[in-house]
């Protein structure tokens, strides 16, 4: 099978016991990439002990550098790694399904029935619980990725950069992978956080996947074989499309320009979201003003990743300019098309990159470049953190520009006191009580229904 690797492991996983951790893991991938990628961490890193903390965070690494969603493409290669492409492709598609099923589900009210005050309290009640779980997120990831003072400079480096001055995310990887190759070289001790080999502990050989797996060279034949099976699965639908209704058909169009925007989401789905709120609205028409942020906050509030946002785009575009087909299912076999063009980059980039960062997984360069990258990324999730408070808090935020910064400014009379208190009581349960994420967004959707009936 293309894209194989075997990891040599100590002891057998039984693929049935995998797949339900999978399904647990999708029903709680909530609160965007940080809360996902916590949740893997907790499950799969301290509950199951199937991957150690360094084989995680090497894994995170490699997928942080990816276009696409990190947190999607991680669980797609530890899939892989446990149980090679079956698991792999499992792990992946069990990530996306709840998510697509949600938003199918929440476009289909919206676009027949977006009048209806039960959907808009619920949507009301989930924003200020998923606020405070993408919070907890940052700081647990933050604790175990930045392990030193450098790591701390290098990750509010970051957030400054990407916040104030508007650096484009690649930008910011280049100059932290660059920064950790250069400062492993002359200061290995601070930049060589992610040890490519474990420390040799008892602790960590508890793993099923730890840090000293055996490393096999990849193959080059079984790559190429990778790469042109994934391209005919990402093609296939597109051709079918083109000779089935024509390349001026609605269909064409969005599956030619969601399989553009699959590969050049650098920095997760908030990077290109403006991008496609532009094309979608003033280009194509197939949004109308305002709906964006619906949408967004669709995808914020249902599992799965948030890229999964281009669903609902997809969808009411199909719905709007359906021709002869019944709107609906125009926006049904577009959901498929754009979820089947958006996703299906990510398992190539999975089976056929990760052979080989497994295979250099040792290497001192490559690890203390990929520490780099991981304290800069504490910094850009961060800033996400920020945006989405100060956007969800606030009724009105205006931006402004002085000695070359961009500054967002709240209007704190437009401070959304209902969204206030929900947040601070999802805090509690969440921080306080320690309830999971489930029992956390219930509590602020009830919340956000009595809010929106009573008062």
């Amino acid at each position: 099978m293309p894209g194989e690797f075997n990891p040599n492991k100590k002891r057998e996983l039984p693929f049935r016991e995998a797949l339900k951790v999978w399904v647990k893991v999708a029903i709680h991938s909530f609160g965007g990439p940080a809360g996902q990628i916590a949740v893997m961490h907790k499950i799969l890193v301290e509950e199951k002990k199937w991957i150690s903390e360094n084989r995680f965070l090497h894994a995170l690494n490699y997928c942080m550098l990816l276009p696409g969603p990190e947190a999607q493409q991680l669980a797609t290669y530890i899939g892989w790694l446990l149980h090679k492409t079956k698991g792999g492709l499992v792990a992946g598609l069990l990530f996306i399904l709840p998510g697509f099923i949600s938003i199918l589900v929440l476009s289909i009210l919206y676009a027949a029935y977006r009048d209806v005050g039960i959907v808009d309290a619920i949507f009301f009640g989930i924003k200020p619980a998923v606020l405070a779980i993408v919070i907890g997120a940052v700081i647990k990831i933050g604790k175990r990725a930045l392990k030193n003072e450098v790591m701390v400079l290098m990750a509010a480096l970051a957030f400054v950069a990407i916040f104030f001055f508007e650096v484009d995310f690649p930008y910011i990887v280049l100059a932290a992978g660059l920064t950790g190759f250069i400062g492993g070289k002359f200061w290995e001790e601070k930049f060589h956080v992610i040890k490519g080999h474990g420390d040799g502990s008892a602790k960590e050989k508890e793993y099923l996947v730890d840090s000293h797996i055996q490393q096999v060279k990849p193959s080059f034949k079984n790559t190429l074989k990778t790469v042109l099976l994934y391209l005919s699965f990402w093609a296939l639908p597109l051709v079918m499309v083109a000779l089935w209704m024509g390349v001026d058909s609605i269909f064409f169009a969005e599956g030619v320009f969601f399989s553009k925007t699959a590969v050049v989401t650098f920095g997760g789905a908030y990077s290109v979201l403006a991008y496609i709120a532009q094309k979608a609205v003033e280009d194509y028409g197939w949004l109308r003003s305002g709906e964006m942020l619906d949408g967004l906050g669709m995808a914020e509030t249902t599992p799965g990743p948030l890229i999964q946002v281009v669903q609902f785009v997809g969808f009411m575009g199909a719905y709007r300019f359906a021709g002869t087909m019944d709107p609906l299912l125009a926006g049904i076999f577009a959901s498929l098309l754009v979820t089947w063009t958006t996703f299906v980059p990510c398992f190539l980039f999975i089976f056929t990159g990760a052979p080989y960062i497994e295979y250099l997984r040792g290497n001192k360069n490559l690890t203390t470049a990929l520490s780099g990258i991981t304290a800069a990324v504490v910094g850009v999730v961060l800033n996400l953190g920020v945006w989405f408070s100060i956007y969800t808090l606030f009724g009105k935020v205006h931006e402004s520009r002085s000695f070359g910064l961009r500054w967002l400014i709240p209007e704190w009379e437009t401070i959304n006191i209902p969204s206030l208190i929900i947040g601070l009581i999802a805090a509690f349960v969440y921080f306080i009580l320690k309830w999971d994420m489930l029992k956390t967004i219930l509590i602020s959707v009830l919340c956000g229904i009595v809010y929106y009936f009573v008062f």
